[in-house]
């Protein structure tokens, strides 16, 4: 009887190893999968952040290109504007040495009238 309950005993006990064995097999399978699963999450956020660093370095990139250009276009546009400003002060310039000249002539042209119609009229006729 002692020797029954000696082997009973025994059998329930390792009954209980292989279900303790089981259940931390199981344990270690689940705390296995949870830790793949949370690391592949951070490694989809990792990923999507250095994804999108590298369109943000690319978009630096682009736009530091654009605005040199930009840059570049404004100073000729500038240089373009002055040049023409200086032309039409050089334009207003000759137009008031025109108008000048015009009024001289004008005057040497009455004189020479007025000198012309005196000689005519103090002239023998």
């Amino acid at each position: 009887m002692l020797s029954r309950l000696l082997k009973e005993h025994q059998a329930k006990q390792n009954e209980r190893k292989e279900l303790q064995e089981k259940r931390r097999r199981e344990a270690i399978t689940a705390a296995t999968c949870l830790t793949e699963a949370l690391v592949d999450h951070l490694n989809v956020g990792v990923a999507q952040a250095y994804m999108n660093q590298r369109k943000l370095d690319h978009e630096v990139k682009t736009l530091q290109i654009q605005a040199a250009q930009f840059a570049k276009q404004t100073g000729q546009w500038i240089g373009m504007v002055e040049n023409f400003n200086q032309a039409l002060k050089e334009i207003g310039d000759v137009e008031n040495w025109a108008r000048s000249i015009e009024l001289d002539m004008r005057t040497i042209a009455t004189a020479l009238e007025y000198v012309y119609k005196g000689q005519l009229q103090s002239a023998p006729s």
